[in-house]
């Protein structure tokens, strides 16, 4: 069922402020009867499913679409985006818009990272570096082991030294690392 002229006002007018006196009288009754009026078009089938209609278009308009968000990711990333500050002058206050920061940037770029997770070359470059990191400390940590063994090796030969009379050379000749 299609509204007539006087319903789409109030639809209209209803939807900005919520309010069916108002809009009754914006859309044209009479101050004595758009009371009773705002209230009856508000139970009014075609009406009611007018404004749940417009209210839902709103509320769609309102959230931010996944795509809306990751292109300002991307202006913020390529510092497209501009940040309006207000600063104290001589003369009084001033707005400046500035680039957004590096520390802003790379904030967007994980974002966007995140959402995008076939696109891991970053993330395998990070991954290589941390296995590259483990395996040098694995050999850090034998190494280190080796060396601690044979200084025990050398003490024990010492220590038993002492009790003989032999002579035992521990380093003759220096390491060069």
């Amino acid at each position: 069922m299609r509204l007539t002229a006087k319903q789409k006002k109030f639809v209209d007018s209803y939807i900005a402020d919520s309010n069916a006196t108002k809009a009754a009288l914006e859309a044209g009754y009479s101050k004595r009867t758009a009371r009773f009026a705002g209230a009856e078009n508000l139970t009014k089938p075609n009406i009611k499913a007018a404004i749940d209609e417009r209210m839902k278009r709103l509320e769609s308009d309102k959230i931010a679409k996944a795509a809306e968000v990751l292109q300002y990711f991307t202006t913020v990333l390529r510092g497209e985006a501009k940040e309006t500050i207000i600063v104290s002058t001589p003369d009084g206050a001033e707005s400046v818009e500035n680039d957004p920061s590096i520390k802003d940037r790379m904030a967007a770029g994980r974002e966007l990272l995140k959402r995008y997770p076939g696109n891991d070359e970053l993330l395998n470059a990070q991954l290589t570096k941390i296995i590259t990191d483990i395996e040098k400390t694995k050999a850090d940590v034998r190494k280190s082991k080796a060396e601690a063994d044979i200084m025990e090796a050398k003490a024990k030969l010492l220590t038993d030294a002492d009790s003989q009379d032999r002579t035992v050379i521990v380093d003759d000749v220096p390491e060069d690392d």
